[in-house]
């Protein structure tokens, strides 16, 4: 399935994606696609949702603004550095072990929401990356591939970052990464039933029409499972948690010189499977 949230903020309503075109209601089944969703499990939906395409009873997309295809999370982890060639293009070594930092979960955002740029930002930067949705309650989990049972669906991201904020301001990387608005998320949470290859997915974004990223999550250092596995010996994840997994090589930051976004400018990323993002930057307010 293909879950998704429309309407306007804070009053999204829950439907799963048929196509380009067409829905299916379930706001009269689900609350929302939350916690309390995610720890139930998937499969009471999907077999509504069957019933009611099969029935014809579905609905046409009219200009709904699109929100984030889940609820404000419990919290957002982070992996750093987790490309090979992203590493090399920032001048640091590739990691033995994943990096976390966190994210506001106040963050979250739709897909076509706009970025607004912090007061005092100078260095405002973009990175499209795979993110994993937790469905149940875990923690120390015996191996990575007890990790597929836990995972409720990925998602399109982009992990936006303030670079002076996460790396002149004392080093703490979660003040450059939890701004309002840094966490534009879908347009759609994919189960994982529906992705053939999580290992293998293209990833891209542009910037004002051009392009600065392009990638593959088969280069990441740490796949999907191995880092569910390996957060899972730290901390308990909890359903509906979202976990941001890295970006490829072509943030601003490794272009020599630097490139930052700036009001106006427009950021468009999208993943295989999961759909593509267009958000505006916006100026401090």
């Amino acid at each position: 399935m293909q879950l998704m949230r429309i309407g306007a903020p804070g009053a999204e309503k829950p439907v799963v994606r048929v196509d380009d075109t067409t829905y299916v209601d379930v706001s009269d089944l689900v609350g929302d696609f939350d916690s309390a969703y995610f720890a139930d499990g998937h499969d009471r939906l999907r077999e509504a949702v069957d019933e009611r395409i099969a029935a014809g009873d579905t609905r046409s997309f009219a200009g709904e603004r699109v929100g984030a295809p889940f609820a404000r999370p419990h919290q957002i982890l982070c992996i750093g550095l987790n490309y090979r060639d992203h590493a090399a293009e920032t001048g640091q070594a590739v990691p033995e072990e994943p990096i976390l930092f966190t994210k506001s979960p106040n963050s979250l955002v739709g897909p076509g929401d706009p970025i607004r740029q912090p007061r005092g930002s100078t260095k405002l930067d973009w990175e499209v990356e795979l993110g994993i949705v937790i469905g149940s309650r875990t923690s120390y989990l015996d191996s990575p591939a007890d990790a597929a049972s836990v995972i409720a669906g990925y998602v399109l991201v982009n992990d936006v970052s303030e670079r002076a904020f996460q790396t002149e301001r004392g080093g703490q990387w979660s003040k450059g990464k939890s701004a309002e608005t840094f966490n534009p998320a879908g347009p759609w949470l994919v189960t994982p039933d529906e992705i053939k290859d999580v290992q293998d997915l293209n990833m891209w974004l542009d910037v004002n029409g051009v392009r600065r990223q392009t990638g593959n999550t088969r280069t990441m250092v740490f796949d999907p499972f191995t880092i569910v596995h390996y957060l899972s010996q730290f901390l308990v994840l909890e359903p509906g948690d979202l976990i941001d997994t890295g970006t490829p090589p072509g943030v601003g930051m490794g272009m020599r010189p630097p490139v930052w976004l700036q009001p106006g400018d427009m950021v468009e990323l999208g993943i295989e499977g999961l759909g593509a993002q267009r958000c505006e930057i916006l100026a401090a307010r």
